[in-house]
């Protein structure tokens, strides 16, 4: 009955069926993308941005149904978007680094090979160690 229902309830349910939708998008572009680069953006994006409906429903439910706070449920969700795109770029530079010096190829998905940079400029992942600086070793 929608009657009997309080927009609290309305409110908390709203953010975690969002965030349910969110997590399930992204878990499933996790499983289905062909190549690692693609297969990144599910778990950072979608993944990250439905866990984080969940939890602020879960703050919701807690601050306006019992008038507590819950600190913990902020917590996680502050150091989830934090953590989230730091560990998806460090992923995708090894990746990188991991074509470029092994010469590993991997098959190549419906979004094709990552375009060419333009003129001079140069991501820091492609460029080779310098053997002049002072951190550079034969092993390199």
């Amino acid at each position: 009955m929608i009657g009997s229902l309080s927009l609290i309830e309305i409110a908390v349910s709203l953010m975690i069926v969002i965030g349910s939708a969110f997590a399930l998008i992204g878990s499933w572009g996790l499983v289905r993308l062909p190549t690692l680069m693609e297969r990144l953006h599910g778990p950072t994006k979608a993944t990250t941005l439905g866990l984080g409906g969940m939890l602020i429903g879960s703050v919701l439910f807690f601050q306006l149904r019992n008038g507590t706070w819950s600190g913990h449920e902020l917590l996680i969700t502050l150091f989830l978007f934090i953590t989230a795109p730091i560990s998806a770029n460090l992923i995708a530079k090894v990746h990188l680094h991991r074509i470029r010096i092994a010469g590993v190829q991997e098959e190549q998905g419906p979004a094709g090979p990552p375009p060419p940079t333009h003129g001079a400029s140069n991501w820091a992942t492609y460029e080779a160690p310098n053997p002049s600086s002072p951190s550079y070793t034969s092993e390199n």
